[in-house]
């Protein structure tokens, strides 16, 4: 991957520079993992040691807070495991995880009636949590939840449009649109932080 751009799997890049400095986390399998795969699924136990850090990571992006992040990626997991048998049958069980995060974290906002504006990296958060450009992340912080989501799941977890709009439950024309509106706002917002220095 080139240091100036973030190149998703598929050749899509994104245009912003900066998130070539934002550390990215995937896994890939080859075939004969796969037709492993459909013979012997994956167990709670290996699915948890593969996803649970980048998780974490995402949800962290998403949702603004490095403690809600672990909280959201916990409960997705506790849920994934009380229905493994089904979810381990999923296309794309992080996905599952990863929905669940987002809505008991915003399930959550709402009874506490308060919002967490922008990305609040503490002095607490462990270094392997914390993404490595600050910059980007402000301005991640800046785009609303959804925007944020999307962004998250496409570039950060590299999953294809397609893959995206299952995770999140949504027409895959709602995470077209999202990305684009997303992409342009933070091309501003890193436009602007640059105008200023």
């Amino acid at each position: 991957m080139r240091a100036d751009a973030l190149r998703a799997t598929d050749g899509t890049e994104c245009p912003l520079r900066a998130f070539g400095c934002v550390t990215i986390v995937s896994v890939t399998s080859n075939e004969s993992d796969q037709e492993m795969r459909l013979t012997l699924p994956m167990s709670f136990d290996e699915f948890f040691a593969r996803h649970h850090a980048e998780m974490i990571r995402a949800l962290t992006l998403a949702l603004g807070d490095v403690e809600f992040g672990r909280d959201a990626a916990a409960e997705g997991f506790a849920r994934a495991l009380e229905r493994w048998s089904t979810v381990c049958e999923y296309s794309n069980p992080t996905g599952w995880v990863y929905r669940v995060g987002l809505n008991w974290a915003r399930s959550g906002r709402r009874k506490m009636r308060r919002e967490r504006p922008g990305l609040r990296l503490t002095e607490t958060a462990a270094p392997e949590h914390a993404p490595s450009d600050h910059q980007l992340v402000a301005a991640l912080g800046r785009l609303s939840i959804e925007h944020r989501t999307v962004v998250v799941g496409r570039f950060y977890l590299d999953w294809s449009e397609a893959q995206l709009a299952e995770a999140l439950d949504v027409a895959p024309g709602t995470v077209k649109s999202r990305l684009s509106r997303a992409l342009t706002q933070l091309a501003n917002l890193m436009e602007d932080h640059h105008g200023r220095s």
